[in-house]
């Protein structure tokens, strides 16, 4: 564990301050995630950044821009590098940042080549990947990780976030395509300083649960998969609670909505019929401007890989539902 620790403070000298300054428009990124920071007035958008490693290796990391208007960023800096020792240390998706209990904690999907199954043809390989928390005093970091293995008990588990009801914290996470065929949106209690998972998890749906996923094929003639991606939950002003979630309808990749019947965490959760964003965007969340208003952000399209950009649009909270107040981005 010593040694583990010498590692990551080692990383830290690469830590680099902003190093340039960008229009939202020529940053390229996937699964973007915006903390709003009420108290310095401004915004950090969080995104992957890898480097090769002595190795010759992919090495995963997180790194950060900063706006005070959602127009003009500074960055990247760098605010998270996988230390040696790790059990992952491949290219991270979906990194977000989440402030509770006066603390910073990074959500991030780890990726690797330890392959645990034998590939089927015309699907995807069966690597490990999960979602491990790291932590930090700053939204800046640097994060550091509690332990050097994911929070997340499956083989292949992917797009955790974070969610507090009733004082306990839970991780809603996506159980991949790729090993179930049909992919799980599930959910796990974590500990009350999210250092460990309290197992038993709990499956809330499935990714053919709603009318308007229909699948997809990872190469002509194979089977289906139907995907669970990019969760994010919010209660209404009327105390409904919506979760967004990314999968393929007709129009490529989209955004639905499920609703909990309970208001409850814990579902069961309904499906709304049509998706909310059907196109080829999504992997969204959901944050408030520092002038208090409500906005969706995402990235499309969803392909090719490098068109990729970050898309932010007005909501309105009618209280039983969230709409588009248009399809023009929302950058003030």
């Amino acid at each position: 564990m010593r040694k583990f620790l010498m590692t990551i403070l080692a990383a830290f000298v690469v830590f680099n301050l902003y190093s340039g300054n960008y229009k939202l428009s020529e940053i390229n990124i996937r699964d973007p995630f915006i903390l709003t920071d009420t108290v310095e007035g401004r915004y950090y958008m969080y995104r992957t950044s890898d480097s090769i490693d002595s190795n010759g290796k992919i090495r995963g990391g997180v790194e950060v821009f900063m706006s005070r208007d959602l127009e003009n960023w500074e960055g990247p800096k760098t605010v998270m590098r996988i230390p040696n020792g790790n059990a992952l240390t491949g290219t991270v998706w979906a990194p977000e940042v989440h402030a509770y209990n006066g603390q910073y904690y990074l959500f991030a999907t780890i990726n690797s080549d330890i392959k645990w199954k034998k590939s089927q043809p015309g699907w995807g390989d069966f690597t490990l990947r999960g979602t491990q928390i790291f932590h930090s005093t700053s939204p800046e970091g640097p994060f550091v990780p509690f332990d050097k293995f994911p929070h997340t008990p499956d083989m292949m588990a992917l797009d955790g976030t974070l969610w507090v009801e009733d004082g306990k914290p839970y991780m809603v996470y996506c159980h991949e395509w790729v090993e179930l065929g049909d992919g799980t949106m599930e959910l796990i209690e974590l500990t009350p300083d999210l250092s460990k998972t309290i197992v038993p998890s709990k499956v809330l749906f499935n990714g053919s649960a709603p009318e308007w996923s229909t699948g997809m094929q990872p190469s002509p003639g194979s089977p289906r998969g139907y995907v669970t991606d990019g969760c994010y939950l919010y209660r209404t002003g009327k105390g409904k609670l919506l979760m967004i979630w990314s999968s393929f309808g007709k129009d490529g990749y989209a955004i639905g909505i499920a609703e909990s019947a309970t208001g409850s965490v814990k579902g069961p959760w309904i499906q709304h019929e049509k998706p909310f964003f059907p196109d080829n965007g999504g992997h969204g969340m959901i944050f408030k401007t520092l002038s208090g208003d409500l906005c969706l952000i995402l990235h499309q399209p969803n392909d090719p890989l490098g068109a990729e950009r970050a898309h932010i649009y007005p909501l309105e909270d009618t209280g039983d539902t969230l709409m588009l107040k248009s399809k023009s981005n929302h950058t003030k």
